[in-house]
């Protein structure tokens, strides 16, 4: 009689997520990796200079194997050309604002020199991406920009300007429309756990149910939580 084997359950592991404040606007750039040990990485939104992103990467011995960008505001895409051109990476980023990222210097403030840099991949939300041992899921957030793009993986949501510990993205500038804003994190809401980690494109990480909860410029999405409630 064959004897049986004890079978176990293993834990998923999440992706390792590092942040790194670059830039003069104190923008967040997140190194995410399969893991701790992961030897590959993918950069998102390389915010500042190359050398500094590259010298976080030797320090968590990675090395970089693609980019992503969630928009293509300058202050998300300083280092972009520099990195993709001295790693070989190869560059995401949302079809819609592929202008900002290759005529970078139209939307720039003056005298601050942003190398232009034209992207591989052209996303436009709804792919699956499978890079350095991580699945993403992208998902299309407007508002804030035309094309904004946020990638989940795990519990894990890179949001860009789109949703921030306590605030959301301004509004105000070319291509952003507060309702379109409103609509894409309630999306986001609909479709991710409420536990999912939020790291966006300035400040602390939060949590998806946090901002739910607390965050003062969603207290229309409260209202119609507790309306469904009833």
């Amino acid at each position: 009689m064959a004897r049986c084997r004890d079978v176990r359950t293993l834990a998923v592991v999440p992706p390792a997520v590092d942040s790194l404040t670059l830039g003069p606007l104190s923008t967040n750039c997140y190194v995410v990796r399969a893991d701790r040990a992961a030897e590959e990485a993918i950069v998102v939104d390389p915010s500042g200079a190359a050398s500094e992103i590259r010298l976080a990467l030797t320090s968590l011995g990675a090395r970089c194997v693609a980019i992503l960008v969630t928009h293509g505001h300058f202050d998300h895409v300083l280092g972009l050309a520099d990195l993709a051109e001295g790693t070989g990476a190869v560059v995401h980023a949302p079809a819609g604002e592929r202008a900002l990222l290759e005529h970078p210097d139209r939307y720039a403030p003056p005298g601050l020199p942003i190398r232009p840099w034209t992207a591989e991949v052209l996303l436009g939300g709804g792919e699956r991406l499978e890079l350095a041992g991580v699945g993403l899921d992208v998902f299309a957030v407007p508002g804030h920009s035309p094309a904004h793009l946020a990638y989940a993986t795990e519990g894990n949501l890179l949001s860009g300007d789109v949703l921030f510990a306590g605030s959301v993205g301004r509004t105000d500038l070319p291509g952003g429309d507060w309702p379109t804003l409103l609509d894409s994190i309630r999306r986001l809401r609909d479709a991710l756990p409420p536990d999912t980690a939020v790291h966006p494109g300035h400040g602390p990480s939060t949590t998806l149910a946090a901002e739910l909860a607390g965050n003062p410029f969603l207290a229309d999405l409260r209202t119609e939580s507790h309306e469904v409630a009833r």
